[in-house]
């Protein structure tokens, strides 16, 4: 079916709606997990949304699907290029595989083993670039203009950020059927696409329910741009291990929608990253890659307060190198501090 939705539109709750439609036997309806030990650990009440388990292991198949989906046959024959660190790869090389058109993937030479495997297996070709002196749009959008390729954005997209929004949705729905009068939200921060759709479909579906960001401390441009009231970018050369949250700064379409919708954004450091995947095995038996624990991590740190209240987080990916989760998983918690002020 045609959409009518332009390009330079922002997208709506009912686009994230129509979203869900589509990816009705596509996407995967991801728990809203709880646990009695996290509850004790922070002093409140958290609900999961487990996106870690979600078809190619991140909530980025539904906003792909979402945007591939919908493209005419002749521009599906031309074959798509995307660029990614490694979920959005991932999650465009398997729905061009599901609708058959072909994929190439521009992806930085860093990206996790795992990540890299698994868009080969679905099928993509991959182009690598160096993500600290290349651009990985102008990348992208070279190949895609040589190859005569639709180029399928991350975030910066109404298509994409609808179908990402279905997370929110999914997850207003859940709670509303868990009994859970929501205090707040709290998700994952990037380009802000998935954050982005989470806030439309909440504030259609959970009126009144602050939507608030995590960033780590290094790569905090929605934050810093929702406080000067225009896009700000990361200095270059910035490192983080949330390797799924790193871009240069957030885009347009997110932006105008996160400004607009967001009650604020909070950071976390690397050390809060890692001890949220251990509180996640431990307590959830969840597998969270780094930037998927981000919004866990804010909880678990007390950067964002929630005790005594009820607080959905969104564990957006679980794409993890199994060499270096054992080294997480086995490093003790020391150095973080649960609810530090």
């Amino acid at each position: 079916m045609p959409s009518s939705l332009p390009s330079e539109s922002l997208p709506t709750a009912a686009d994230v709606a129509d979203a869900a439609g589509r990816l009705t036997g596509v996407a995967v309806r991801t728990p809203l997990l709880e646990s009695d030990s996290l509850n004790r650990l922070v002093g409140g009440r958290v609900l999961v949304k487990a996106e870690v388990l979600q078809r190619t292991g991140s909530f980025k198949i539904r906003g792909a699907y979402n945007h591939i989906c919908r493209l005419d046959a002749a521009t599906r024959g031309r074959g798509i290029v995307s660029h990614s660190s490694g979920n959005h790869a991932q999650g465009v090389a398997a729905a061009a595989a599901m609708i058959g058109v072909n994929a190439t993937i521009v992806m930085p030479a860093d990206a996790p083993t795992i990540k890299v495997d698994s868009t080969r297996a679905y099928g993509a070709e991959i182009v690598f670039y160096d993500r600290y002196r290349e651009v990985r749009d102008e990348v992208a959008r070279r190949l895609a203009e040589t190859l005569g390729a639709h180029l399928v954005p991350p975030y910066e997209d109404p298509w994409i950020i609808a179908g990402q929004g279905t997370v929110g949705l999914e997850l207003a729905e859940q709670a509303a059927a868990a009994g859970a009068r929501l205090d707040a939200v709290v998700v994952p921060c990037g380009g802000g696409g998935l954050i982005a759709g989470c806030a439309l479909a909440l504030a259609t579906h959970a009126p009144g329910v602050p939507v608030h960001g995590v960033e780590p401390d290094a790569f905090d441009d929605t934050r810093r741009s929702l406080a000067a009231g225009e896009r700000q970018s990361n200095p270059a050369g910035a490192r983080s291990i949330c390797d799924a949250l790193l871009v240069p700064t957030p885009g347009a379409l997110t932006f105008a929608i996160n400004r607009r919708l967001l009650a604020g954004i909070v950071t976390i450091r690397d050390d809060d990253a890692r001890h949220a995947m251990r509180a996640a095995a431990r307590t959830l038996k969840l597998v969270i890659e780094p930037g998927g624990a981000a919004a866990l991590a804010a909880v678990l740190a007390g950067r964002f307060d929630v005790r005594g209240k009820t607080v959905a987080v969104v564990a957006s990916g679980g794409n993890v190198d199994p060499t270096y989760l054992a080294q997480v998983l086995a490093a003790p918690d020391a150095s973080s501090g649960t609810n530090r002020s």
